[in-house]
């Protein structure tokens, strides 16, 4: 058997990359009886039917450092998170959603500021200074003018990178960039409702030539928390939870309760007012749904 990593997966066929082939492959029964899916990410041990045509057989997994539930992807280092400073406009509130997702799976994070040549100095200092206050690393990136290329390169190499966010935002753009000849499709933006269009219809590794690999995943707009306690979300807020120890009381919420530490630092501009609405809405959330 050969061994190699499912680059993409449509419809039940898996495409597995061994050396510098590529094998469409189907997945053998035995993974339904275990109620295990192949997925992208995934090194594999290939049983090869056809060797002229590249058919064959996924026949084992190897063992998975990490799986994302939403891109459904394995293997994954680190994600850069890539929204738009304009057109569309930055949803803070989903981009926190989507940095509660890879703090989960305790990826190494970098948030990813496209087309900053649309915007003001002020606008990007705002939003730069709110997640680099929060821990961090921002990446300031302009395809028209050649900006942050550099620096999102060096985060790219010999890494298996989720390259994840909404629609519209660039990121077709920015790995195109990136990567001579992958001409991925590139999106525009709805006019009525200033959103990306989706381009992207399944999550695909795509291999640089530097070294590494990055998975183009489609534009999404919510992402399910309910995998989460109330008393944990804190845990995914790294400044709320590096000052909760400083709370008045065990297992404070820091929502209602006096003397609360993350409130106080709030009020002093320690903590984003954004990002405190955000785990606050996200809260309540949490306790609707475990109303149900």
């Amino acid at each position: 058997m050969l061994e190699g990593i499912i680059v993409k997966g449509i419809g039940g066929f898996y495409y597995v990359k061994v050396n510098n082939d590529v094998y469409e492959c189907r997945a053998r029964g035995l993974f339904r009886k275990k109620s295990v899916k192949p997925l992208v990410g995934d090194k594999v041990k290939i049983e090869v039917t056809d060797e002229d045509k590249k058919i064959g057989y996924v026949m084992e997994l190897f063992d998975r450092e990490t799986e994302l539930i939403r891109p459904p992807v394995a293997n994954v280092n680190q994600a850069v998170i890539v929204f738009s400073i304009k057109q569309p406009d930055p949803n803070l509130w989903l981009l926190d959603r989507f940095l509660i997702l890879a703090e989960s799976q305790d990826l190494d994070i970098y948030i990813c500021i496209n087309k900053i040549d649309l915007a003001s100095v002020e606008e990007l200092e705002k939003i730069n200074t709110i997640y680099s206050n929060a821990g961090y690393k921002v990446i300031n990136t302009t395809v028209k003018k050649g900006l942050g290329i550099d620096e999102l390169k060096s985060v790219l190499k010999d890494k298996i990178t989720v390259f994840a966010g909404p629609s519209g935002v660039g990121k077709s753009t920015l790995l195109n960039n990136i990567q001579k000849g992958l001409n991925l499709k590139v999106g525009d933006i709805s006019k009525k409702t200033n959103r990306g269009k989706h381009t992207t219809r399944w999550a695909e590794l795509l291999e640089l030539d530097m070294g590494g690999w990055v998975v183009d995943t489609a534009g999404f707009s919510s992402l399910d928390l309910s995998f989460i306690q109330e008393e944990d979300l804190e845990l995914y807020f790294k400044e709320i939870y590096e000052k909760s120890h400083l709370c008045r009381f065990n297992g404070c919420k820091h929502y209602k309760e006096p003397d609360c530490a993350i409130k106080n630092s709030l009020e002093d501009g320690e903590i984003s007012k954004t990002r405190y609405d955000s785990y606050i809405n996200f809260l309540q959330e949490i306790k609707n749904n475990r109303r149900y």
